[in-house]
């Protein structure tokens, strides 16, 4: 009888690229658990009645809580016996502990070297005690394309070793659009299912190297959709926390909104309006911090920023990226129309407060 050929035991298997992408980044994945102390008895507040604490007694007004996330080693140093581990900053914030499992199963206690709250990455530095720890090759992320290949690895909901494929849905993505004021990222989008437990684990190309460190999923209304912080940027910021344990961000003071001349249209025809607003593209400061730069330098709120350091400015994404762009201490040029008025303003940006 003839052999059937799907049912040879000796028949070679032709593995996907995803499979090779994924035995080459893979053992540079890890698990971060963290630890931290927290006021409060970690009890629902409505178990707390008169009754209960003449029962239990006094109660501790502190607890642990633990986390988890997961990361990606980038550099490993066998002559010290070091490796740096990248992640989310939201991942480590505050804690306490880090225990890091490696892909092989070791656990080993990291230390948080540097974070910056901004761009939402931290490194975390391990003592090996070894030169076996693999390191992930990081890609160019300017190099992407829409509709390029992503796969996903992570821990989500504690299940480690988790991979997921999807494709690069959006570049460029602005934070902002996704409601987080306080931060300065464009984010890739991406279709591979990135949930809780994935933060700071490695998004990766077909050719297994990392382009992106997932830190978002949406949830509710647009579910499903992930989101990835760009390997090149990750790369810049983990240089300045390896060698400053910090990043310092230029600072203006103000909080702006898109405003365009549809907007300014639709404004001024109402006859109720108290204030006419520049019918032209621009950011619109929506409100100036107080003892801060703009103050300092003149700015009011109302006043549509058109232009900044030479360069034109449609919408506050672009401004965001020319102050960020620009140097603490070192004038930062910007265009002004207010009502009826053109001017420029300069502004000396300082160093973002903690």
């Amino acid at each position: 009888m003839a052999e059937t050929p799907w049912l040879s035991t000796t028949q070679e298997h032709d593995h996907s690229f995803v499979t090779r992408a994924v035995q080459r980044v893979a053992p540079a994945v890890v698990r971060i658990d963290t630890e931290r102390r927290v006021q409060g008895t970690g009890l629902n507040p409505l178990l707390l009645d008169p009754l209960l604490q003449d029962t239990l007694g006094d109660l501790p007004n502190t607890h642990q809580q633990h986390g988890q996330g997961s990361g990606v080693v980038i550099a490993t140093d066998p002559e010290k016996n070091r490796a740096l581990v990248l992640t989310n900053a939201h991942v480590v914030d505050g804690v306490d502990s880090v225990e890091v499992t490696l892909a092989d199963g070791r656990s080993l206690t990291g230390v948080v070297s540097g974070s910056d709250s901004v761009t939402d990455l931290a490194l975390v530095a391990l003592r090996s005690g070894d030169s076996t720890i693999q390191a992930a090759q990081l890609g160019d992320s300017a190099s992407l394309e829409v509709g390029d290949w992503a796969i996903a690895l992570g821990n989500p909901y504690g299940l480690d070793s988790t991979v997921t494929l999807g494709i690069i849905s959006n570049l460029h993505r602005s934070i902002a659009s996704l409601g987080f004021v306080d931060k300065r990222l464009e984010l890739i989008q991406t279709d591979a299912a990135i949930n809780p437990g994935n933060s700071g684990g490695p998004l990766v190309n077909a050719a297994g190297e990392v382009i992106g460190i997932n830190t978002l999923v949406r949830s509710g209304p647009g579910a499903g959709l992930g989101f990835a912080i760009p390997s090149n940027l990750a790369r810049q910021v983990a240089v300045l926390l390896e060698s400053q344990g910090e990043v310092t961000h230029p600072y203006l003071g103000i909080q702006m909104v898109q405003w365009t001349q549809r907007r300014a249209r639709q404004h001024n025809a109402d006859p109720n309006t108290l204030l006419k607003l520049p019918e032209r593209d621009g950011a619109l400061v929506r409100k100036v911090v107080e003892a801060s730069p703009a103050e300092r330098a003149g700015l009011h709120r109302g006043d549509l920023v058109v232009g900044a350091d030479h360069q034109t400015v449609h919408e506050p994404a672009e401004l965001l990226a020319l102050v960020e762009a620009s140097q603490v201490g070192q004038p930062l040029r910007l265009h002004i129309q207010r009502g009826e008025q053109e001017f420029q303003l300069d502004v000396t940006p300082e160093a973002m407060p903690n």
